[in-house]
């Protein structure tokens, strides 16, 4: 969305809301598809990119520093990142706001050991087919969607652990 996009008036901001939501809908990853790759800014410096982390298992999660579950689940995530081999598994984050200030300002309070990425334009989320934030898809070691979740609350993390664990094991 355009940076101006709050001051646009809101039948115009429902129409766009609306086409954009209807083009995501029908080009959304399934599980079974391949991850598209990326290359983004990285909000601490640097590149991000998914390429860089082939062979490994990656889940990849949309955030931004409005949404509320974001704030629960991007510490979930690290502690999770944590639990397995930096060999075997990773977590990406993009974030989708229009400013990296309020992105940086969010992770300044809830800091992650992870890489995240800086999106504001949306071509990540639009070529990932995101509906809902958060949302993660989790990414076998061959580049292939096999869970994608969406939303988050805290009792989600065993079900996300038990996925992730099924991925490692079955590429060792």
């Amino acid at each position: 969305m355009p940076r101006n996009f709050l001051r646009t008036p809101i039948r115009v901001q429902v129409a766009a809301i609306a086409v954009f939501g209807l083009a995501v809908a029908a080009s959304a990853l399934e599980q079974g598809d391949d991850a598209p790759d990326f290359s983004a800014p990285g909000l601490s410096g640097g590149t991000v990119s998914l390429d860089e982390h082939r062979g490994k298992v990656v889940m990849v999660d949309f955030w931004a520093s409005w949404c509320g579950p974001c704030a629960q689940s991007l510490p979930a995530l690290d502690a999770l990142r944590k639990e397995f081999s930096a060999d075997d598994f990773q977590v990406i984050a993009v974030n989708v706001d229009a400013e990296s200030e309020k992105a940086k300002a969010f992770l300044g309070r809830r800091p992650v050991g992870y890489p995240s990425a800086l999106d504001p334009d949306g071509l990540i989320p639009t070529r990932f087919g995101l509906q809902t934030m958060p949302t993660s898809y989790l990414i076998d070691r061959k580049g292939v969607v096999r869970h994608i979740h969406k939303g988050f609350r805290p009792k989600d993390v065993e079900v996300l652990r038990e996925r992730i664990q099924a991925l490692v094991a079955a590429g060792r």
